[in-house]
């Protein structure tokens, strides 16, 4: 586990429910992530849940009642993982397009969740930058627990930034990655891309002699052109998750790791914010791209 200098370097506040409780999120300067909320395992320390709240909340809001919620059996989440490190990471806070730009908490901007395929331009430097934030946390942990003990874990905006931190992670696979009530950012890009139907992947990458740089002499040994490997060495499922990457500008290789790491998601029927068909969209395309869904 990180020593105390280590986590105070990191931005990793350990704390417990009592002092936090009246903590006001107005006072988090805006582009900054405030340092997460950290809950020690109540024993030794063999795992570590990196939990993302929603858009508009912040960890401090919703890390009570998720402690709080038992099961049937009235056990609750450090009940059954008392060996769990639970990390609540809180989003920077930003404007917000559909708020008339008032800022608030939130992993990037985006347009209403009934109009999902809607300005996706405001997405991008939003995802990057958290994206980058979360593989940080990612990259400690796992250096601190091992790859086969981490699990990633998101609500609704939070779930979306998950599965998108996911899909462009190039680290060694970890043990899972949760999301509850949430959707994928580009999802109709990505499923389209991903099924061969439209011309996504000849835009990101180049269509033969239409493209003005195919033959331009940019290409090195190995025939990649500007960092990237040629289209048409890759199959469908790699060329959309390198239209994934390329879209939020997020560095890194195209290892396709995700594959390698199990997927959990559920939703509930009556989700009053998110619409369900955009969470079963995000489950087509997660098939399509070859991921362990459960």
């Amino acid at each position: 586990m990180a020593s105390q200098s280590e986590q105070a370097r990191l931005g990793l506040t350990t704390t417990t429910l009592p002092s936090y409780a009246h903590k006001k999120a107005s006072t988090d300067p805006p582009g900054q992530f405030p340092s997460p909320l950290v809950f020690p395992p109540h024993h030794a320390h063999r795992q570590t849940f990196i939990i993302l709240h929603g858009r508009g909340a912040t960890a401090a809001e919703f890390a009570p009642p998720l402690l709080d919620t038992a099961t049937s059996a009235g056990e609750k989440l450090q009940d059954v993982f008392p060996h769990a490190k639970l990390i609540f990471p809180t989003a920077s806070r930003s404007r917000a397009t559909i708020y008339k730009r008032s800022y608030t908490h939130q992993w990037f901007d985006h347009w209403h969740m009934n109009e999902p395929a809607k300005r996706q331009e405001l997405m991008r430097a939003g995802l990057r930058r958290s994206c980058e934030y979360i593989h940080g946390i990612l990259e400690r942990e796992i250096r601190d627990v091992g790859r086969e003990n981490v699990v990633l874990w998101g609500l609704s905006q939070g779930c979306a930034t998950s599965l998108t931190s996911l899909l462009t992670w190039d680290g060694e696979p970890f043990a899972a990655t949760i999301g509850m009530c949430g959707y994928l950012p580009f999802a109709n890009h990505i499923e389209d891309i991903a099924r061969g139907s439209n011309s996504d992947a000849e835009d990101l990458f180049g269509n033969g002699d239409d493209d003005p740089f195919s033959h331009s002499g940019d290409e090195d040994d190995e025939g990649c052109i500007f960092g990237r490997e040629d289209s048409v060495s890759q199959d469908r499922p790699t060329q959309a998750v390198a239209f994934l990457r390329d879209e939020i500008e997020i560095g890194g290789e195209n290892r396709m790791v995700f594959q390698n790491i199990p997927v959990f998601l559920g939703y509930g029927i009556e989700d009053e914010k998110v619409p369900i068909e955009i969470g079963r969209e995000a489950k087509t395309c997660l098939g399509l791209l070859g991921l362990m869904l459960r």
